[in-house]
Protein backbone atom coordinates (compact mmCIF):
# COMPACT_ATOMS: atom_id res chain seq x y z
CA UNK A 1 0.00 0.00 0.00
CA UNK A 2 3.02 2.43 0.69
CA UNK A 3 4.44 1.86 -2.44
CA UNK A 4 1.44 2.68 -4.38
CA UNK A 5 0.58 5.75 -2.67
CA UNK A 6 4.64 6.83 -3.37
CA UNK A 7 3.99 5.83 -6.71
CA UNK A 8 0.72 7.68 -7.09
CA UNK A 9 2.64 10.67 -5.25
CA UNK A 10 5.87 11.06 -7.34
CA UNK A 11 3.91 10.13 -10.46
CA UNK A 12 1.42 13.02 -10.02
CA UNK A 13 4.27 15.53 -8.89
CA UNK A 14 6.61 14.42 -12.50
CA UNK A 15 2.88 15.05 -14.84
CA UNK A 16 2.36 18.27 -13.10
CA UNK A 17 5.93 19.61 -13.73
CA UNK A 18 5.94 18.64 -17.34
CA UNK A 19 2.18 20.62 -17.69
CA UNK A 20 3.82 23.45 -15.64
CA UNK A 21 7.12 23.35 -18.18
CA UNK A 22 4.29 23.43 -21.17
CA UNK A 23 2.61 26.27 -19.86
CA UNK A 24 5.89 28.35 -19.12
CA UNK A 25 7.30 27.73 -22.64
CA UNK A 26 4.22 28.67 -24.69
CA UNK A 27 4.70 32.14 -23.04
CA UNK A 28 8.60 31.90 -22.93
CA UNK A 29 9.86 32.27 -19.38
CA UNK A 30 11.42 30.11 -17.32
CA UNK A 31 9.60 27.31 -15.35
CA UNK A 32 11.56 27.29 -11.54
CA UNK A 33 9.45 30.39 -9.94
CA UNK A 34 6.34 27.25 -11.25
CA UNK A 35 8.09 24.63 -9.97
CA UNK A 36 8.43 26.38 -6.08
CA UNK A 37 5.31 27.01 -6.45
CA UNK A 38 4.05 23.90 -6.74
CA UNK A 39 6.45 22.70 -3.70
CA UNK A 40 4.70 25.30 -1.83
CA UNK A 41 1.07 23.98 -2.21
CA UNK A 42 2.15 20.43 -1.86
CA UNK A 43 4.46 20.98 1.49
CA UNK A 44 4.43 21.46 5.37
CA UNK A 45 1.18 24.04 5.38
CA UNK A 46 0.03 23.58 1.75
CA UNK A 47 -2.99 22.82 0.51
CA UNK A 48 -2.45 19.06 -0.21
CA UNK A 49 1.12 18.04 1.85
CA UNK A 50 2.58 15.23 0.45
CA UNK A 51 3.39 11.86 2.81
CA UNK A 52 5.02 8.83 1.54
CA UNK A 53 7.02 10.26 -1.43
CA UNK A 54 8.67 12.70 0.44
CA UNK A 55 11.99 10.92 1.50
CA UNK A 56 12.06 9.98 -2.07
CA UNK A 57 11.60 13.62 -3.48
CA UNK A 58 14.57 14.62 -0.85
CA UNK A 59 17.12 12.19 -2.59
CA UNK A 60 15.74 13.29 -5.98
CA UNK A 61 16.57 16.45 -5.38
CA UNK A 62 20.01 15.98 -4.89
CA UNK A 63 20.81 13.79 -7.90
CA UNK A 64 19.17 17.20 -9.60
CA UNK A 65 21.95 19.66 -8.03
CA UNK A 66 24.35 16.92 -8.97
CA UNK A 67 23.38 16.88 -11.96
CA UNK A 68 23.16 20.20 -12.58
CA UNK A 69 26.55 20.95 -11.68
CA UNK A 70 27.80 18.54 -13.68
CA UNK A 71 26.50 19.59 -16.99
CA UNK A 72 27.86 22.87 -16.43
CA UNK A 73 31.54 21.09 -15.60
CA UNK A 74 31.17 19.12 -18.78
CA UNK A 75 30.81 22.79 -20.68
CA UNK A 76 34.40 23.52 -20.00
CA UNK A 77 37.98 21.54 -20.07
CA UNK A 78 40.17 21.23 -17.09
CA UNK A 79 42.26 24.21 -18.10
CA UNK A 80 39.80 26.79 -19.02
CA UNK A 81 39.11 26.53 -15.01
CA UNK A 82 42.34 26.87 -13.74
CA UNK A 83 42.72 29.95 -16.41
CA UNK A 84 39.40 31.28 -15.17
CA UNK A 85 40.06 30.68 -11.52
CA UNK A 86 43.24 32.70 -11.78
CA UNK A 87 41.81 35.81 -14.09
CA UNK A 88 38.63 36.22 -12.29
CA UNK A 89 39.88 36.04 -8.51
CA UNK A 90 39.33 39.25 -7.76
CA UNK A 91 35.68 39.38 -8.94
CA UNK A 92 34.91 36.53 -6.13
CA UNK A 93 36.48 38.94 -4.01
CA UNK A 94 34.42 41.71 -4.76
CA UNK A 95 31.67 39.19 -4.78
CA UNK A 96 31.99 38.20 -1.03
CA UNK A 97 32.42 42.01 0.16
CA UNK A 98 29.40 42.81 -1.84
CA UNK A 99 27.39 40.41 -1.07
CA UNK A 100 28.11 39.03 2.32
CA UNK A 101 28.32 42.25 4.26
CA UNK A 102 24.56 43.38 3.75
CA UNK A 103 24.01 39.42 5.21
CA UNK A 104 25.89 40.74 7.97
CA UNK A 105 24.96 44.15 9.04
CA UNK A 106 21.33 43.11 8.88
CA UNK A 107 21.66 40.12 11.28
CA UNK A 108 23.82 42.53 13.55
CA UNK A 109 21.18 45.22 13.14
CA UNK A 110 18.17 43.03 14.00
CA UNK A 111 20.46 42.13 17.37
CA UNK A 112 21.18 38.62 16.61
CA UNK A 113 24.60 38.24 17.37
CA UNK A 114 28.08 37.75 15.91
CA UNK A 115 27.24 34.12 15.12
CA UNK A 116 24.03 34.53 13.40
CA UNK A 117 25.91 37.32 11.23
CA UNK A 118 28.26 35.11 10.14
CA UNK A 119 25.63 32.31 8.98
CA UNK A 120 23.13 35.58 7.58
CA UNK A 121 26.05 36.52 5.58
CA UNK A 122 27.16 33.49 4.10
CA UNK A 123 23.38 33.64 3.18
CA UNK A 124 23.15 36.37 0.85
CA UNK A 125 26.40 35.61 -0.43
CA UNK A 126 26.24 32.59 -2.39
CA UNK A 127 23.87 31.66 -5.18
CA UNK A 128 22.09 29.29 -6.71
CA UNK A 129 24.51 27.27 -8.87
CA UNK A 130 21.40 24.79 -9.80
CA UNK A 131 19.01 27.62 -10.59
CA UNK A 132 21.63 29.57 -12.31
CA UNK A 133 22.58 26.91 -14.54
CA UNK A 134 18.80 26.18 -14.92
CA UNK A 135 18.53 29.53 -16.24
CA UNK A 136 21.55 29.25 -18.51
CA UNK A 137 20.15 26.02 -20.36
CA UNK A 138 16.79 27.66 -20.84
CA UNK A 139 17.07 30.90 -22.43
CA UNK A 140 19.92 29.27 -24.47
CA UNK A 141 22.91 30.81 -23.10
CA UNK A 142 25.29 29.08 -22.01
CA UNK A 143 27.74 29.50 -25.20
CA UNK A 144 27.35 32.95 -24.13
CA UNK A 145 30.72 35.36 -24.36
CA UNK A 146 29.34 36.26 -20.54
CA UNK A 147 28.87 32.22 -19.49
CA UNK A 148 32.30 31.97 -18.45
CA UNK A 149 32.45 34.64 -16.26
CA UNK A 150 29.10 33.88 -14.71
CA UNK A 151 30.42 30.50 -14.43
CA UNK A 152 33.61 31.58 -12.58
CA UNK A 153 32.41 33.49 -10.02
CA UNK A 154 29.69 30.56 -9.21
CA UNK A 155 32.99 28.58 -8.99
CA UNK A 156 34.69 30.60 -6.56
CA UNK A 157 31.68 30.24 -4.37
CA UNK A 158 31.32 26.93 -4.62
CA UNK A 159 35.11 26.35 -3.78
CA UNK A 160 34.63 29.04 -0.66
CA UNK A 161 32.00 26.91 0.60
CA UNK A 162 34.64 24.12 1.15
CA UNK A 163 36.57 27.15 3.59
CA UNK A 164 33.30 28.75 5.13
CA UNK A 165 31.01 25.39 5.99
CA UNK A 166 33.73 24.33 8.67
CA UNK A 167 33.88 27.37 9.90
CA UNK A 168 30.37 27.81 10.02
CA UNK A 169 29.65 24.53 11.64
CA UNK A 170 32.25 24.88 13.99
CA UNK A 171 30.81 28.30 15.05
CA UNK A 172 27.10 27.08 15.49
CA UNK A 173 28.24 23.98 17.52
CA UNK A 174 30.49 25.82 19.89
CA UNK A 175 33.55 23.54 19.19
CA UNK A 176 37.22 24.80 20.60
CA UNK A 177 39.54 26.37 17.64
CA UNK A 178 41.56 22.77 17.37
CA UNK A 179 38.47 21.20 16.12
CA UNK A 180 37.41 23.50 13.41
CA UNK A 181 41.22 23.25 12.34
CA UNK A 182 40.98 20.03 11.52
CA UNK A 183 37.65 20.21 10.17
CA UNK A 184 38.71 22.98 7.74
CA UNK A 185 42.26 21.34 6.86
CA UNK A 186 40.34 17.81 5.61
CA UNK A 187 37.89 19.62 3.64
CA UNK A 188 40.78 22.11 1.95
CA UNK A 189 42.64 18.48 1.18
CA UNK A 190 39.57 16.86 -0.38
CA UNK A 191 39.02 19.70 -2.52
CA UNK A 192 42.32 19.98 -3.46
CA UNK A 193 42.98 16.71 -4.30
CA UNK A 194 39.72 16.52 -6.37
CA UNK A 195 40.47 19.78 -8.44
CA UNK A 196 44.29 18.25 -8.95
CA UNK A 197 43.41 15.30 -10.26
CA UNK A 198 40.67 16.66 -12.47
CA UNK A 199 43.76 18.94 -13.80
CA UNK A 200 46.19 16.76 -13.88
CA UNK A 201 44.67 13.66 -14.75
CA UNK A 202 42.14 14.51 -16.78
CA UNK A 203 42.28 12.38 -20.06
CA UNK A 204 43.34 9.25 -17.80
CA UNK A 205 39.80 9.33 -16.61
CA UNK A 206 38.17 10.56 -19.95
CA UNK A 207 39.77 7.28 -21.51
CA UNK A 208 38.67 5.25 -18.42
CA UNK A 209 34.96 6.27 -18.58
CA UNK A 210 34.60 6.15 -22.49
CA UNK A 211 32.55 3.81 -24.26
CA UNK A 212 31.37 3.02 -27.75
CA UNK A 213 27.66 1.78 -25.80
CA UNK A 214 25.85 4.67 -24.72
CA UNK A 215 24.18 2.35 -22.34
CA UNK A 216 27.67 1.52 -20.51
CA UNK A 217 28.71 4.89 -20.96
CA UNK A 218 25.88 6.74 -19.52
CA UNK A 219 26.58 4.47 -16.02
CA UNK A 220 30.00 4.53 -15.85
CA UNK A 221 30.08 8.61 -16.01
CA UNK A 222 26.06 8.62 -13.67
CA UNK A 223 27.80 6.44 -11.33
CA UNK A 224 31.45 8.21 -10.97
CA UNK A 225 29.83 11.44 -10.31
CA UNK A 226 27.39 10.45 -8.11
CA UNK A 227 30.28 8.79 -5.84
CA UNK A 228 32.84 11.49 -5.92
CA UNK A 229 29.77 14.15 -4.87
CA UNK A 230 28.78 11.46 -1.71
CA UNK A 231 32.60 11.24 -1.02
CA UNK A 232 33.17 14.71 -1.02
CA UNK A 233 30.17 15.75 0.78
CA UNK A 234 30.80 13.22 3.83
CA UNK A 235 34.78 14.65 4.00
CA UNK A 236 32.82 18.04 4.96
CA UNK A 237 33.03 19.22 1.08
CA UNK A 238 30.38 20.37 -1.19
CA UNK A 239 29.19 17.73 -3.58
CA UNK A 240 28.05 20.30 -6.03
CA UNK A 241 31.88 21.12 -5.87
CA UNK A 242 32.77 17.19 -6.54
CA UNK A 243 30.40 17.05 -9.37
CA UNK A 244 31.71 20.05 -10.98
CA UNK A 245 35.28 19.08 -10.93
CA UNK A 246 34.12 15.42 -12.44
CA UNK A 247 32.36 17.32 -15.48
CA UNK A 248 35.87 19.41 -15.64
CA UNK A 249 37.68 16.42 -15.68
CA UNK A 250 35.95 14.55 -18.62
CA UNK A 251 36.78 15.58 -22.30
CA UNK A 252 36.60 15.22 -25.81
CA UNK A 253 34.09 12.92 -27.20
CA UNK A 254 33.61 11.77 -23.76
CA UNK A 255 32.19 14.69 -22.81
CA UNK A 256 29.78 15.44 -25.42
CA UNK A 257 28.30 11.81 -25.86
CA UNK A 258 27.75 12.12 -21.62
CA UNK A 259 26.22 15.53 -22.64
CA UNK A 260 23.38 14.37 -24.66
CA UNK A 261 22.82 11.43 -22.40
CA UNK A 262 22.25 13.03 -19.16
CA UNK A 263 20.81 15.75 -20.33
CA UNK A 264 17.25 14.84 -19.81
CA UNK A 265 17.98 13.22 -16.68
CA UNK A 266 19.11 16.36 -15.65
CA UNK A 267 16.14 18.12 -16.50
CA UNK A 268 14.10 15.48 -14.68
CA UNK A 269 15.86 15.43 -11.21
CA UNK A 270 16.64 19.53 -11.14
CA UNK A 271 12.31 20.14 -11.69
CA UNK A 272 12.37 17.79 -8.49
CA UNK A 273 14.84 19.74 -6.92
CA UNK A 274 12.73 22.92 -7.50
CA UNK A 275 9.75 21.70 -6.00
CA UNK A 276 11.26 19.82 -3.19
CA UNK A 277 12.45 23.40 -1.49
CA UNK A 278 9.30 24.07 -1.99
CA UNK A 279 7.90 21.50 0.05
CA UNK A 280 10.01 22.07 2.97
CA UNK A 281 8.76 25.70 3.31
CA UNK A 282 5.67 26.47 5.79
CA UNK A 283 3.75 29.35 4.23
CA UNK A 284 2.66 30.69 7.69
CA UNK A 285 6.40 31.24 8.75
CA UNK A 286 6.41 33.59 5.85
CA UNK A 287 4.55 36.44 6.41
CA UNK A 288 5.97 37.73 10.04
CA UNK A 289 9.47 38.18 8.53
CA UNK A 290 8.89 39.17 5.04
CA UNK A 291 9.49 42.87 5.14
CA UNK A 292 12.77 42.34 6.58
CA UNK A 293 13.67 39.35 3.51
CA UNK A 294 12.39 41.58 1.14
CA UNK A 295 14.88 44.71 2.01
CA UNK A 296 17.78 42.17 1.95
CA UNK A 297 16.61 40.69 -1.03
CA UNK A 298 16.45 44.01 -2.85
CA UNK A 299 19.82 45.28 -1.28
CA UNK A 300 21.51 42.12 -2.31
CA UNK A 301 19.45 41.66 -5.93
CA UNK A 302 21.02 45.13 -6.97
CA UNK A 303 24.75 44.30 -4.77
CA UNK A 304 24.65 40.94 -7.48
CA UNK A 305 24.00 42.89 -10.18
CA UNK A 306 26.69 45.06 -9.63
CA UNK A 307 28.93 42.06 -8.78
CA UNK A 308 28.28 40.67 -12.33
CA UNK A 309 28.64 43.89 -14.29
CA UNK A 310 31.85 44.83 -12.55
CA UNK A 311 32.96 40.97 -13.46
CA UNK A 312 31.98 41.22 -16.82
CA UNK A 313 33.36 44.36 -17.82
CA UNK A 314 36.98 43.60 -15.87
CA UNK A 315 36.67 40.73 -18.95
CA UNK A 316 36.11 43.03 -21.64
CA UNK A 317 32.26 41.84 -22.35
CA UNK A 318 29.92 44.33 -24.21
CA UNK A 319 27.22 46.57 -21.94
CA UNK A 320 25.05 44.20 -22.87
CA UNK A 321 26.29 40.94 -21.58
CA UNK A 322 27.36 42.70 -18.57
CA UNK A 323 23.53 43.39 -17.94
CA UNK A 324 23.28 39.70 -18.68
CA UNK A 325 26.04 38.62 -16.41
CA UNK A 326 24.47 40.64 -13.46
CA UNK A 327 21.09 39.64 -13.91
CA UNK A 328 22.13 36.13 -14.00
CA UNK A 329 23.80 35.69 -10.59
CA UNK A 330 20.86 37.28 -8.67
CA UNK A 331 19.19 33.97 -7.68
CA UNK A 332 20.22 32.10 -4.17
CA UNK A 333 18.64 28.78 -3.53
CA UNK A 334 20.30 25.51 -2.03
CA UNK A 335 23.70 26.33 -0.70
CA UNK A 336 21.50 29.45 1.33
CA UNK A 337 19.17 27.13 2.88
CA UNK A 338 22.01 24.53 3.78
CA UNK A 339 23.84 27.74 5.59
CA UNK A 340 20.78 28.85 7.48
CA UNK A 341 19.62 25.07 8.19
CA UNK A 342 23.29 24.24 10.46
CA UNK A 343 22.32 27.78 12.25
CA UNK A 344 18.34 26.86 13.02
CA UNK A 345 18.96 22.80 14.05
CA UNK A 346 21.88 24.49 16.44
CA UNK A 347 19.14 26.78 17.83
CA UNK A 348 21.56 29.80 17.21
CA UNK A 349 18.33 32.42 16.42
CA UNK A 350 14.81 31.07 15.80
CA UNK A 351 13.81 33.91 13.21
CA UNK A 352 16.93 33.45 11.10
CA UNK A 353 15.32 30.35 9.35
CA UNK A 354 12.24 31.62 8.39
CA UNK A 355 13.64 34.96 7.18
CA UNK A 356 16.45 32.98 5.42
CA UNK A 357 13.58 30.71 3.62
CA UNK A 358 11.44 33.80 2.49
CA UNK A 359 14.59 35.54 1.41
CA UNK A 360 15.54 32.57 -1.08
CA UNK A 361 12.26 32.08 -1.93
CA UNK A 362 11.95 35.62 -3.42
CA UNK A 363 15.32 35.71 -5.04
CA UNK A 364 14.86 31.73 -6.16
CA UNK A 365 11.86 33.41 -8.15
CA UNK A 366 12.97 36.82 -8.74
CA UNK A 367 16.47 35.57 -9.98
CA UNK A 368 15.43 33.75 -13.60
CA UNK A 369 13.07 37.45 -13.80
CA UNK A 370 16.04 39.22 -13.73
CA UNK A 371 18.80 37.27 -15.68
CA UNK A 372 15.63 37.41 -18.60
CA UNK A 373 15.20 40.85 -18.38
CA UNK A 374 17.63 43.02 -17.25
CA UNK A 375 19.48 43.20 -20.39
CA UNK A 376 16.14 44.42 -22.18
CA UNK A 377 15.18 46.98 -19.11
CA UNK A 378 18.38 48.88 -19.23
CA UNK A 379 18.89 48.90 -23.24
CA UNK A 380 14.96 50.87 -22.88
CA UNK A 381 16.46 53.04 -20.07
CA UNK A 382 19.45 53.76 -22.41
CA UNK A 383 17.11 54.50 -25.40
CA UNK A 384 15.20 56.62 -23.24
CA UNK A 385 17.92 58.64 -21.86
CA UNK A 386 19.56 59.10 -25.28
CA UNK A 387 16.96 61.95 -26.59
CA UNK A 388 17.02 63.59 -23.09
CA UNK A 389 20.83 63.90 -23.22
CA UNK A 390 21.53 64.66 -26.67
CA UNK A 391 19.07 68.16 -25.62
CA UNK A 392 20.58 68.92 -22.35
CA UNK A 393 24.18 68.68 -25.36
CA UNK A 394 22.52 71.21 -27.33
CA UNK A 395 21.69 73.57 -25.00
CA UNK A 396 24.63 73.96 -23.63
CA UNK A 397 26.80 77.32 -24.49
CA UNK A 398 28.66 76.70 -27.67
CA UNK A 399 31.91 77.46 -25.58
CA UNK A 400 31.55 74.35 -23.43
CA UNK A 401 30.73 71.98 -26.39
CA UNK A 402 33.64 73.04 -28.31
CA UNK A 403 37.45 70.90 -27.89
CA UNK A 404 39.97 73.37 -26.67
CA UNK A 405 42.59 74.24 -28.77
CA UNK A 406 46.22 74.08 -26.56
CA UNK A 407 48.96 76.23 -27.63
Amino acid sequence: MHSAVLLIEFGSIILGLGLLGRFAARFRFSPIPLYLMSGLAFGEGGLLPLGASEEFVATGAEIGVILLLLMLGLEYTASDLVSNLKAHYPAGLVDCALNALPGAAAALLLGWGPVAAVVLAGVTWISSSGVIAKVLGDLGRVGNRETPVILSVLVLEDLAMAVYLPIVTALVAGVGLAAGSVTLAIALGVAGLVLFAAVRYGRVISRFVSSDDPEKLLLVVLGLTILVAGVAQQLQVSAAVGAFLVGIALSGEVAEGAHTLLSPLRDLFAAVFFVFFGLHTDPASIPPVLLPALALAVVTAATKMATGYWAARRSGISVKGRWRAGGALVARGEFSIVIAGLAVTAGIEPSLGPLATAYVLILVVLGPLTARYTEPVAAWWARRRAPHDQGTAERLPEAMTQTPVRD
